[in-house]
């Protein structure tokens, strides 16, 4: 029905604001999450606080602190903003697939209501 039609291709449209929207999400996570880093890497930065007094399970080496597979975690903030892209990642795999999916069923409606999505959602 032309009800029905227009509903999907509304739906995909939004879909694809929304994947968009994602993607621009997830780019502002990775900036903040390189700003949460020390401009250095040196030991000295890389070492914990005088008064941090947090655990110290898993240390090797000659490298203080807690450790997550093998790698010192001393940035928490840093981890943080990595696990929120982890799941905007998540989230924009996922859009992308439906989208993609709906574009396969090789209708021209559905096919102009991504592009029209994706163009919306880059302008927005």
């Amino acid at each position: 029905s032309p009800a029905g039609m227009a509903l999907s291709v509304l739906v995909i449209l939004l879909l694809s604001m929304l994947y968009e929207a994602v993607k621009m999400g997830k780019a502002v996570l990775l900036r903040r999450a390189l700003l949460a880093l020390p401009r250095s890497l040196s030991r000295e930065s890389l070492a914990p606080e005088e008064g941090d007094t947090g655990p110290t399970q898993g240390t090797q080496g000659s490298c203080p602190g807690p450790l997550l597979m093998g790698f010192p975690i001393f940035f928490p903030r840093w981890f943080q903003y990595h696990i929120g892209q982890t799941l905007f990642h998540v989230v924009q795999v996922v859009l992308g697939y439906m989208v993609m999916l709906a574009v396969m069923s090789y209708n021209a409606w559905i096919f102009l209501g991504a592009i029209a999505g994706s163009t919306l959602g880059y302008f927005v």
